[in-house]
């Protein structure tokens, strides 16, 4: 028998397949008379995402964790059309008929957001045919998108969600190159396309990478660049190139298209997100310079271990960092690192994530909150359970570009709520219960609810058709 992962995604097909019929239809021949000139779409590859069917429900009892910093012991949340509806005391009102989750000795959480991570791109198994996400052709590949890569049965996903927990993910390219092409969010459901998982409204980002990665992948080649002088002298003539591109385009508008540099122009209006794998201070100084040179943003720099010695420029800058808690020494640019490096990042008044970077990593993005929370207690920082939660929910929406929507349990967001079976800060602790969109798609204690890929369910025998 399917699995529910395996119905559910079947019995989305209506649901999601008949998104196809929203679109538009071709031009008429009146239209295609008037002009022979072709305009693409705004958005070639949008979302078809539907959010799955749910029923009131009220989880009440519980300790509540809002995403924000808030703490309400005893707490109620109620979720309603999707949406959270309320969120307050045991005095909090609750529709007739809503379901009701005694929550007494549990938890609620927002759902957790990871920002860097590859499912679908490198999916499992691990093995060279599945091995999607560096475009290792030129140090330049903005044109690239990493959701052309994602593989919606990677099993990766379902994991995410029973054992870490995990509603919304970003989906990146590697770092091999300078510029890695873009990223996408998506929600963590089933869904037979990219298109049905990726989050309605999210802008885009753009993979940057500075550092050892480029400069070695492309200087054993013998080709630019092989220092990082190198790196910062070839991002420098890309951006110029996309500056002059835009305003090329802004005076004569027929000027052929160039899908890497539009990727870049969409950077430079503000339309996409960079997301920036850097681990030495120094590099992140250099790429903020860039940034104020050719008029972009940065939103966050990945992996950041030497975050802790320019917590105040990232500060000033308004950056975010994600970073692990423990994880360092791999390669000389990540060995200055200390463990209290996302508390101190905090502390600094930044914006401090916890990100992954890894499919098993992303399975327990509570328990690396927990080792650099510990890790800066004993330091002296005394931050509270609540206020670090925001390295898992507020902070990684923020840096995506979809804390208005998500991230915290504020009346009117969308209904992306954990219950945890104890303290999420234990290494005893799992999700007993998440909710996508106020849509009930794991439950620890049904059978039914407890999500597995296509792909898990059996391989074709002997005498099918290959």
């Amino acid at each position: 028998m399917k699995s529910h992962w395996g119905i559910a995604a079947a019995a989305a097909v209506a649901m999601l397949g008949g998104c196809a019929a929203q679109t538009e239809g071709p031009a008429t021949a009146s239209s295609e008379r008037s002009s022979n000139r072709y305009t693409p779409p705004d958005d070639p590859y949008p979302s078809t995402y539907r959010a799955y069917p749910g029923v009131p429900t009220a989880i009440t009892g519980a300790t509540v964790f809002d995403g924000e910093g808030g703490r309400i012991d005893n707490g109620t949340v109620v979720l309603v059309d999707g949406r959270i509806q309320a969120i307050g005391g045991a005095d909090t009102p609750i529709p007739e008929g809503a379901v009701r989750i005694d929550g007494t000795g549990r938890w609620v959480t927002p759902g957790v957001i990871d920002v860097h991570s590859h499912l679908g791109d490198y999916p499992s198994p691990g093995v060279e045919a599945h091995s999607d996400g560096n475009e290792v052709t030129s140090p330049v590949r903005p044109e690239v998108w990493a959701e052309h890569s994602v593989w919606p049965q990677d099993p990766g996903f379902s994991r995410a969600l029973v054992n870490g927990g995990v509603t919304t993910l970003q989906v990146l390219p590697g770092s091999a190159n300078l510029f890695g092409g873009r990223g996408v969010t998506l929600r963590n459901v089933p869904a037979r396309t990219v298109q049905g998982m990726r989050f309605p409204g999210a802008p885009r980002g753009l993979k940057m990478a500075c550092g050892e990665n480029p400069k070695r992948v492309y200087g054993n080649r013998n080709q630019m660049p092989g220092t990082r002088m190198g790196n910062v002298a070839l991002m420098r003539q890309t951006w110029q190139r996309a500056a002059e591109y835009r305003d090329k385009r802004t005076r004569d508008p027929s000027t052929a298209r160039d899908l890497a540099l539009e990727t870049l122009v969409e950077v430079l209006e503000g339309d996409v997100l960079v997301h920036n794998h850097c681990y030495r201070a120094d590099e992140m100084a250099v790429m903020m310079d860039m940034a104020r040179e050719f008029g972009f943003r940065i939103s966050t720099f990945h992996h950041a271990v030497e975050s802790y010695k320019i917590a105040d420029l990232l500060r000033e800058n308004d950056v975010c960092s994600a970073m692990w808690a423990d994880w360092w020494g791999f390669k000389m640019e990540a060995y200055d690192a200390v463990n209290e490096n996302i508390p101190l990042v905090h502390n600094a008044g930044a914006c401090a994530i916890v990100h992954s970077d890894d499919p098993n990593g992303i399975q327990r993005l509570n328990q690396e909150a927990a080792k650099a929370l510990a890790d800066g207690r004993r330091m002296g920082i005394d931050i509270s359970d609540a206020v670090a939660w925001r390295w898992l929910t507020f902070n990684p929406a923020r840096a995506l570009g979809i804390d208005e929507e998500t991230g915290s349990l504020r009346v009117g967001k969308r209904a992306d709520v954990v219950l945890w079976n104890g303290d999420p800060f234990s290494v005893y602790s799992r999700p007993q219960q998440v909710w996508i969109d106020g849509a009930l798609l794991y439950d620890m204690n049904d059978p039914r609810l407890r999500p597995v890929s296509d792909f898990e369910l059996g391989q074709p025998g002997e005498g099918d058709v290959k």
